[in-house]
């Protein structure tokens, strides 16, 4: 098994620090509003690598914190006239609302940064006395970055470069204007805990150094988080980290990669970003996670307006196909056959499964060899005949095992295959402005025309529907009706 490793560059072979234990940290959100859907992205891979590793057998403590005390939440909360931690509670909880829907599991442990200042404040207590940290007269304590002379590691980046391209600050009693803010000393106004410094609050970086040392211990397996927190928040994480326990602080980088919206970076104030509420609103949970896996997680996605759609389109598909599987084995699978499954496709379903992901949990490769399975058994339904139909329904059996044994995954299949199509049978139509009714009186009327010879009418029944979206497919139990957008 190999994974990206964002600090040599290129993927390495993976290997536990602790044989079959596997310890990760991903960074979570800052909770001053609803979350988007790059969060959503987040959640999902770093869900599936964690689904991944235990059906690989690995024993995976998986922590994801909240920053529920920053300026963006402190601004936001006075604008509400509420205090600053009821606000974050109130927005963690929306939140969990937002994940639950999307079906993502839980982390085993879920910080906040607001229940570990009394880490935090030892955390950088410990970096003063071994001189990798300053207190201002103002109350202020920085990092001074220079003392760290491995800073820049991660995002390859030289400090001397890194000075010249840095604004300079203006705070006072700050020595470098690289040098980053550990304890800030409260303005009027804010919320603030007592210090050795005086009245203050972290800063964003100490938070998830101080989460990750008291939950998973001096150092980690895999850190991970969006690429756009490679520098300066990881960067920062490692300088802290190391510098207070003299340990690497992770094994392994990994960073997911960023989202636009119609090539544009989402924004607030272009009135693009898309939150994960307003996404589930238009579409099921499972063709959001189709979207977001369908790409390697470390590459960057611009969603066009037509990308759910086609993500839609496939779900659909899949379900339709599992829901004609079930269909004919139930249909054929009481006849015992003793004839052994000797079908490739069926066969390599888990290992071509296994191979794709032990390869940086190449997600993208594992959804496009579905297309193949799914075809493969609408072939097999298609073709089969009197003498083989008890075989292939046992293939096709069997098919539907190691399917749901690994892209459950992916959180793929949860669902019945009836409730889905019907779900979205019921949006498409919703959509073309007609009812369900309509279309049944349609296939009624055009029945009748068939039985009494009248073609004619028949035929422009059938060309009625099709000009605004409905398709009719005649099988040996009746007219079924589809929406040809999903096609």
């Amino acid at each position: 098994m190999r994974i990206y490793n964002s600090m040599s560059g290129k993927k390495e072979e993976f290997k536990p620090i602790k044989d079959r234990e596997v310890k990760m940290y991903a960074c979570g959100i800052t909770v001053y509003d609803l979350s988007h859907i790059g969060h959503a992205r987040q959640a999902i891979v770093y869900a599936m690598i964690t689904q991944y590793l235990k059906y690989k057998g690995y024993k995976v403590t998986y922590v994801r914190n909240y920053t529920d005390v920053d300026d963006k939440i402190i601004k936001r909360a006075n604008e509400k006239e509420i205090n600053a931690l009821e606000f974050s509670k109130q927005q963690i909880e929306e939140n969990e609302k937002d994940m639950k829907n999307l079906h993502i599991p839980e982390a085993d442990i879920q910080t906040k940064a607001s229940e570990y200042i009394g880490h935090i404040i030892e955390f950088i207590e410990e970096l003063i006395e071994k001189g990798y940290a300053y207190p201002t007269e103002r109350g202020d304590v920085y990092f001074a970055v220079k003392k760290f002379s491995e800073y820049g590691k991660l995002s390859h980046r030289k400090i001397d470069e890194m000075l010249n391209g840095v604004r300079i600050e203006t705070e006072e009693g700050k020595k470098e204007p690289i040098d980053f803010a550990l304890w800030k000393s409260a303005k009027p106004g804010e919320i603030y805990w007592e210090s050795p410094w005086g009245k203050g609050r972290p800063g964003w970086h100490i938070e998830c150094s101080a989460m990750a040392l008291n939950t998973l211990g001096e150092t980690i397996d895999i850190h991970g988080g969006g690429r756009d927190l490679l520098f300066p928040h990881h960067e920062n994480e490692i300088a802290q980290s190391e510098c207070l326990t003299g340990k690497p602080f992770a094994k392994y980088w990994t960073h997911c990669g960023l989202i636009k919206i119609n090539g544009e970076k989402m924004s607030k104030s272009l009135g693009n970003s898309l939150t994960i509420r307003e996404t589930l609103n238009m579409y099921n949970y499972e063709v959001i996670k189709y979207l977001m896996l369908s790409k390697h997680y470390g590459s960057d996605m611009d969603i066009l307006d037509s990308d759910f759609k086609l993500s839609e389109s496939h779900m659909y598909y899949f379900y339709s196909t599992i829901k004609a599987m079930k269909e004919f084995i139930e249909k054929y699978a009481e006849q015992e056959t003793i004839e052994e499954i000797d079908d490739e496709i069926v066969n390599d379903i888990i290992p071509t499964f296994i191979e794709y992901m032990d390869d940086d949990f190449n997600t993208a490769g594992a959804i496009s060899n579905l297309h193949s399975i799914f075809k493969h058994a609408n072939n097999l339904m298609k073709t089969a005949n009197k003498g083989n139909r008890k075989l292939v329904a046992k293939t096709l059996n069997k098919m539907l095992e190691n399917i749901n044994e690994v892209y459950l995954v992916l959180g793929f299949f949860e669902q019945e295959p009836n409730e889905f199509i019907s779900m979205m049978k019921k949006k498409y139509v919703e959509k073309l402005n007609i009812d369900e009714n309509y279309i049944n009186e349609k296939i009624s009327k055009r029945l009748e025309a068939k039985k009494s010879k009248d073609f004619d009418t028949a035929d422009a029944i059938r060309t009625e529907l099709d000009n605004i979206g409905i398709i009719l497919n005649d099988t040996v139990d009746g007219t079924i009706w589809d929406i040809k957008a999903l096609y």
